[in-house]
């Protein structure tokens, strides 16, 4: 494979990644497993079960074992032709899909800053019209 290839398999391959990561870890429709993950988490008495359930509740330590996943379905390698190209092609993965983590993170805040500026503004406005006219 070209590198030329290998690159945009890498960009392009990092997006599921970090689409399940920031799914599992995120987003509502998996709040209940991950509340309890998070309590596991906090309450296990040993340190390797804590650290198993935390897993599950960041999105840069899940997205490494999504990237284990992907690596063993899609056999990706990056650079190299044997175990060396799993290694750099995972780290890679991880970090792309990372980048693209923070991004989504980054519109979504400003996102919901419009939206609440957007609210304040209409109150302020509705406050405004309603003393005007009394």
């Amino acid at each position: 494979m070209s590198l030329a290839l290998q690159v945009a398999t890498l960009f392009l391959l990092a997006i599921p990644i970090a689409c399940v990561a920031w799914t599992v870890t995120h987003e509502e429709v998996l709040r209940e497993p991950r509340e309890f993950c998070v309590r596991r988490s906090q309450d296990c008495r040993s340190w390797w079960q804590r650290k198993f359930f935390y897993l599950f509740t960041c999105e840069y330590c899940f997205s490494h074992y999504v990237t284990v996943i992907f690596l063993f379905i899609t056999r990706f390698q990056l650079l190299y032709e044997d175990w060396r190209g799993y290694l750099v092609g995972g780290f890679a993965l991880v970090w792309v899909a990372n980048q693209y983590m923070s991004l989504y993170n980054r519109l979504r805040l400003d996102i919901k800053s419009e939206r609440l500026e957007t609210t304040i503004k209409e109150k302020v406005a509705e406050k405004v019209k309603k003393e005007g006219v009394e």
